[in-house]
C-alpha cells in the first residue's frame, strides 16, 4: 500500500524528511478497524514529532493523527463497526499513523462519520474535537448542557485548528461569553464567524486587552500556543477561583505561585492521553466523536476545514508542514485522494 513516512529527521525543506513509500497491509486483529484512508489533515504534532533530531528509524515512521475513511475489515473483538462503515478518527500516537492508505485503529476511539459531511471536510475535525472537547468539558468542568451559561473564557490562538472548534463548542453547548484572541484582520473576521463575542489581540498584554473590553479577569483561560510567553498575563487575567487549562508544553518551569493567592487551578489536555495509556474511559473518545456528529448533522456547528489539497503524496505533504511550521494558518488544512 501507498504511504508517506521518513527514516530521518530533517528540515522540512529537505526533500528526503518525508518519502513516499510502499510499505505491507496491517493485518486486523483484536478491537482494530482495518480503515481504507480517504482523507488526512495536519496538526501541529505531526511537525513536532518530524522535528529534526540525531535520530535514525530502522523501519519507517508513519505519521498523521487525522482521518476519515471506509472500514474494510475489523478484529475479532471489534463490537461498535462493520465493513462499509464510514469512519472519522485521530488515532494513537503510540502507533503508525494516518498518512497510509490502509491503517489499524483500535474501535474504542474511532466516530461514525457526519453523514452530511465528505471525506475531507470530516478529516478536519477529530483530533482538534476530541482536544476541545475534553479540555472544555472534562479538564474545566464547564457543564454541557448550559449550567455555565453567561460565564467567560478566554481562548488563546481562536482561528487555530482547536480554537475554531472550541469556540463553537463553548457557544454552542456551553452558552458561555467567548473572548478569543487573534491578531490578523482575516483571523479576527474567522473568530467572529465562529461566534466569538470579542477578539482581542494576542501580540499584545492579553490582561490589559481584557480590561480594556471591559472585563476584570475571566472564570476560565483555554491557552492553546505559547504557554510560557503567555503565563504572566492569563496568571493576570484569570478570576480568583477560576482554572487555566493549557494544551502546549512550557519549555521552562513556570511560576506557580503566581496561582497560589487566587486560588486558582492549571490543568493539562493531551488528547492521546487515554489511547496511550489504555485508560478505563478510553471509549469515551469514540462516544464524544460521535456527539461532535450529531451536532454537526444538526447544524450547531461546523467543519473548520479551510483548505483541500489534493493528492496525498510526500510532497504536498511537505508543503503542509511547512505552513503549520509558520503558524498563520486558519482553521484546518485537509488532504485527500491518493497520488
Amino acid at each position: 500500500m501507498k504511504a508517506v513516512g521518513l527514516t530521518q529527521y530533517l528540515p522540512i525543506t529537505d526533500e528526503n524528511t518525508l518519502l513516499d513509500l510502499e510499505i505491507h497491509k496491517p493485518i486486523t486483529s483484536g478491537h482494530d478497524l482495518l480503515v481504507e484512508v480517504k482523507a488526512i489533515s495536519v496538526n501541529p504534532v505531526d511537525t513536532k514529532v518530524r522535528a529534526p533530531k540525531d535520530k535514525v528509524e530502522t523501519t519507517p515512521k508513519i505519521l498523521g493523527w487525522d482521518a476519515a475513511g471506509v472500514v474494510v475489515e475489523v478484529g475479532d473483538k471489534v463490537t461498535k463497526f462493520q465493513p462499509g462503515d464510514e469512519v472519522y478518527y485521530a488515532g494513537d500516537i503510540t502507533r503508525p499513523g494516518s498518512n497510509s492508505e490502509f491503517q489499524l485503529v483500535d474501535e474504542r476511539i474511532v466516530g461514525h462519520k457526519p453523514k452530511n459531511l465528505d471525506f475531507a471536510s470530516a478529516a478536519a475535525l477529530p483530533l482538534t474535537s476530541i482536544t476541545a472537547w475534553e479540555a472544555l468539558f472534562e479538564r474545566l468542568n464547564i457543564s454541557t448542557n448550559g449550567n455555565d451559561a453567561g460565564k467567560t473564557i478566554l481562548m488563546i490562538n481562536g482561528a487555530g485548528g482547536v480554537g475554531s472548534i472550541a469556540i463553537q463548542l463553548a457557544k454552542k453547548l456551553a452558552q458561555l461569553r467567548v473572548i478569543a484572541t487573534a491578531s490578523r484582520a482575516e483571523t479576527i473576521a474567522w473568530c467572529q464567524k465562529l461566534g466569538a463575542d470579542e477578539v482581542v489581540n494576542h501580540r499584545r498584554n492579553l490582561a490589559e486587552e481584557i480590561t480594556q473590553i471591559g472585563y476584570k479577569n475571566v472564570d476560565y483561560i483555554l491557552c492553546l500556543n505559547d504557554t510560557d510567553g503567555h503565563w504572566q498575563a492569563i496568571t493576570e487575567a484569570i478570576k480568583p477561583q477560576g482554572v487555566i487549562c493549557c494544551i502546549v508544553q512550557n519549555r521552562k518551569p513556570l511560576d506557580m505561585n503566581l496561582l497560589k493567592s487566587k486560588s486558582a487551578g492549571l490543568v493539562w489536555e493531551f488528547m492521546f492521553t487515554r489511547s496511550m495509556y489504555q485508560t478505563e474511559d478510553m471509549a469515551e473518545q469514540g462516544k464524544l466523536l460521535n456527539r461532535i456528529s450529531q451536532l454537526i448533522e444538526g447544524n450547531s456547528i461546523f467543519t473548520t476545514c479551510n483548505d483541500i489539497v489534493k493528492p496525498i503524496n510526500a510532497e504536498n505533504l511537505r508543503k503542509v508542514h511547512q505552513r503549520i511550521e509558520q503558524g498563520n494558518t486558519i482553521g484546518k488544512i485537509v488532504l485527500t485522494e491518493w497520488n
